[in-house]
């Protein structure tokens, strides 16, 4: 059986550093003293109803458990370099929430953080909202399910990620990544995809300028585009979209079916281009 620390108030440096097979319950981290890292260190720890105001809090911990806990504002940095963690019913409001961590999930979780989860690995988020600047920057083996997310510079250089009924509201998403598929979800995003590898939609609602150039082996099977102009530029693409495409410009190689093309554009091209272009089931290009 676990040992009990509960209704206490901590803000002195490294309050529980190491702390080993505890739960820990009700308490408060911060105050005056200004203390950093409570809990570094520490493993086979439950966290529940908990409050931090301070910084550090769980850096190096293995098989935890965050439980209706809080984290404002003032909790910088509050996840780095842990392992086998579940965050459930959880609010993380401060900046750079889980970095370098691996085999982490997350279920019904208010993040608010910059730089949310950045290099981290088998990172899984159900149920959860989302806003950031520059979230999932450099990870891999992602699974997102139900998730809204507001952000700026979304999923670069991610490897190996799902993700399933989605709404992701982005100023860019999917830059340099590889290996993702995202399924029955809605992206609101400027120039999405550039430069991805192996991007596959699958049902998807998409809204936004200039999406998907430069992208290797892109594959949209029955997705929706809106507002979507010089689309496919310079990639490598088997399409089958529904409804109208604004337009699309140089794409280079694949084949793309669209319901309606407002303007296919060809000119202008640096490259030899040889996408075939099929629209309500006649060949206009290739």
């Amino acid at each position: 059986m676990k040992a009990i620390i509960e209704n206490q108030s901590y803000d002195q440096e490294r309050a529980l550093y190491g702390l080993v097979d505890t739960e820990v319950r009700n308490c408060a981290f911060g105050g005056p003293a200004d203390g950093e890292s409570a809990l570094k260190e520490s493993s086979d720890i439950e966290v529940i109803d908990c409050d931090f105001k301070m910084r550090y809090v769980l850096w190096h911990v293995n098989d935890f458990s965050l439980i209706q806990t809080s984290m404002d504002e003032a909790t910088r940095a509050a996840l780095w370099y842990d392992d086998d963690g579940k965050i459930v019913d959880c609010t993380l409001h401060g900046p750079k929430a889980l970095r370098e961590c691996r085999d982490i999930e997350l279920f019904r979780c208010d993040i608010s953080s910059d730089e949310f989860g950045w290099k981290c690995e088998d990172l899984s988020l159900s149920d959860c909202t989302i806003a950031s600047v520059y979230p999932f920057f450099d990870s891999k083996d992602i699974q997102l399910n139900k998730v809204k997310m507001t952000a700026k510079y979304s999923f670069q250089y991610v490897q190996d990620a799902k993700i399933t009924n989605c709404e992701l509201l982005t100023k860019d998403a999917f830059w340099h990544a590889k290996d993702i598929t995202v399924e029955d979800s809605f992206i609101e995003s400027e120039y999405i995809g550039w430069y991805s590898e192996n991007l596959t939609l699958v049902r998807c609602r998409i809204r936004g300028t200039q999406p998907f150039c430069y992208c290797k082996n892109l594959k949209l099977v029955d997705c929706v585009l809106e507002g979507c102009d010089r689309s496919f530029e310079y990639s490598s693409v088997h399409a089958s979209i529904k409804g109208r495409v604004d337009s699309i410009k140089n794409p280079l190689s694949g084949k793309i079916e669209v319901d309606e093309l407002g303007e296919l554009i060809t000119e202008g091209s640096v490259k030899p281009c040889h996408c075939v272009v099929i629209v309500a089931g006649e060949k206009v290009l290739g």
